[in-house]
């Protein structure tokens, strides 16, 4: 059989024939090696990009994920403060508040800023947590990662807990002994003098943010109210409910329940300006990011007109034998996607094996600078978190696919629309 009528009798769409001609165009040649190093560099810049993108997205999704669950894990979703008169009924109130459905538990606290200094000679600020031993064994994030010493017998001694952070920069250990310093001090005749008493350090823990393991100290409830002259009384009820997504129709409740005046502030009150700033962060990297796989489909583009510039004769002898213009269409059309495709699997699987070894990444390079990359003291975060969402990975290989099918278009347009007598013409 002829070469024409191989052509005819594969013409079909997506023919083999056509796939064939199209892979042979894919296949580097030493006379059209400047057409396949940019072919090349389109594939890398795909690849490069659609990795990019889902790493960059994973970041900053378990960014926000991690800091989420360990600001609401050691905060409560929803903090009950008084209105009328002190809270001196605030055992029976959060008793009241545990029975809510939907709540899982409800703590009293007594707080302050104070000075904590330790055996190195200098201080750092402190916010001091007064609590009931049986309510600080609720909050798994803190009871659960105590790395020395115990919270057994909290309310009973006089001892505090502090983060491992707190204690490195102030050198201590478990056993030796805090110094915290409150401004809200004593009433004298000769004014007001600042309230200063030592404690035990009996357990060291380790949040995994930064911020609350440099400047949390628990303190027994009992306790924190005869250092904040606060004795009878709650400042505030922290309430930990199981969805806090559906705080809205919990907060009617959790007043009713009250059986008082009550001023509410949920988490999202508290934190809408933290968590506002990283859902820009967010939408501006991903924008960002996207011109990258559109500079690689751009040069798709710049790639293929090249290969139809220099594959016109040979497209005029395939006119000439009875190829269509469809055919040269798709012919083009599949040689500019299986660039796209390939490089969108291959980022693919570049950015899924990234995600899942971040953190020995970010060690490893930390290792080889010699500096400290993701400093937890600018990021709060001990390690560098990366949590993918298939919706979002998803969308991100569909965009790349389209962006590299549309940048095809043009080209084989091109190619489909050349006159196969001007092409062999000027041979």
């Amino acid at each position: 059989m002829s070469s024409a009528e191989d052509i005819k009798a594969g013409a079909g769409p997506f023919s083999p024939f056509e796939r064939m001609v199209a892979w042979r165009y894919l296949r580097s040649r030493r006379k059209e090696a400047f057409i396949s190093v940019i072919a090349s560099i389109s594939f890398v810049g795909i690849m490069l990009g659609v990795a990019t993108l889902i790493i960059v997205m994973a970041v900053m999704n378990g960014f926000r994920a991690e800091l989420l669950t360990r600001i609401l894990g050691v905060n409560g979703h929803v903090v009950v403060q008084p209105i009328d008169r002190p809270l001196d009924d605030y055992a029976e109130v959060a008793a009241r508040l545990n029975d809510v459905d939907g709540v899982r538990y409800a703590i009293p606290l007594v707080e302050g800023q104070v000075l904590a200094s330790g055996n190195v000679g200098r201080g750092t600020g402190a916010l001091v947590r007064g609590l009931r031993e049986e309510d600080l064994a609720r909050i798994d994030l803190v009871a659960g990662n105590v790395r020395n010493g115990t919270l057994d017998g909290f309310d009973a001694g006089e001892g505090v807990a502090i983060g491992v952070r707190m204690a490195e920069t102030l050198g201590l250990a478990v056993g030796d002994v805090i110094t915290l310093t409150s401004p809200e001090g004593d009433v004298t005749p000769f004014g007001t003098v600042a309230r200063q008493k030592a404690y035990p350090v009996t357990a060291i823990f380790q949040v995994g943010m930064s911020e609350y393991d440099a400047t949390i100290v628990f303190m027994a409830l009992s306790e924190a109210q005869l250092y904040f002259n606060a004795e009878g009384r709650a400042q505030t009820i922290e309430v930990f409910v199981d969805d806090p997504d559906a705080i809205d129709a919990l907060k009617p409740a959790i007043e009713a329940a009250a059986r008082r005046p009550l001023f509410l502030i949920d988490w999202r009150q508290r934190n809408e300006t933290f968590f506002s700033a990283l859902e820009v962060e967010r939408n501006v990297m991903f924008m960002i990011l996207t011109l990258i796989v559109l500079v690689a489909a751009l040069n798709i583009i710049s790639g293929l007109i090249m290969l139809v510039k220099d594959k016109g004769h040979d497209i005029a002898i395939l006119r000439t034998m009875g190829a269509t213009r469809n055919a040269i269409l798709r012919i083009f059309v599949m040689t500019g996607a299986a660039i796209g495709i390939t490089g969108t699997l291959a980022g693919v699987v570049l950015g899924v094996v990234i995600c899942l070894n971040v953190e020995s990444i970010r060690q490893f390079f930390s290792w080889l600078s010699g500096t400290t990359l993701f400093n937890p003291e600018l990021y709060f975060l001990s390690q560098l978190p990366a949590k993918m969402d298939v919706g979002e990975t998803v969308s991100v290989v569909v965009m790349a696919l389209v962006l590299s099918f549309f940048a095809t278009l043009f080209p084989a347009w091109r190619a489909a629309r050349l006159d196969p007598v001007e092409a062999l013409r000027y041979e």
